[in-house]
């Protein structure tokens, strides 16, 4: 019977359920990423680059009769994916840090240095003399 209390205590917790919730919201935020590099950032770069959907670029290191039997090296799927993780490692920095900054109360002006404050007194006693 503790196994299931400790157990409840520890799924139940607020960071467990977070962590969870964010997870799920990442994998599908990784989708629309990946649905807007495809659809909107690679043909743009395609047309910059010759040769087309540059994702289904491969060093083919023996040919078969079938050619999608090939035995190849696929670097643009690799490249397709690195760009997908520093769009979402961007756009997921630009999102964090706007709710960070949001969150952070205003920072207060900085106080003075005792060598400020005293001179500043001193400077008072001194006007306050010569009147």
């Amino acid at each position: 019977m503790a196994f299931i209390e400790d157990f409840k205590k520890f799924a139940f917790k607020g960071n467990v359920v977070d962590l969870a919730v964010g997870v799920i919201i990442g994998g599908a935020f990784g989708k629309i990423v990946s649905g807007l590099v495809d659809n909107l950032v690679m043909p743009l770069v395609s047309m910059a680059l010759p040769g087309g959907n540059w994702r289904e670029a491969a060093h083919v290191l023996k040919a078969m009769p079938d050619a999608k039997d090939n035995v190849a090296l696929k670097y643009g799927a690799l490249l397709g994916s690195i760009v997908d993780f520093f769009v979402v490692a961007l756009v997921l920095f630009l999102v964090v840090s706007k709710i960070v900054n949001a969150k952070k109360p205003p920072e207060p002006p900085p106080a003075k240095k005792p060598e400020e404050k005293m001179i500043e007194l001193l400077s008072e006693i001194r006007d306050g003399l010569k009147r």
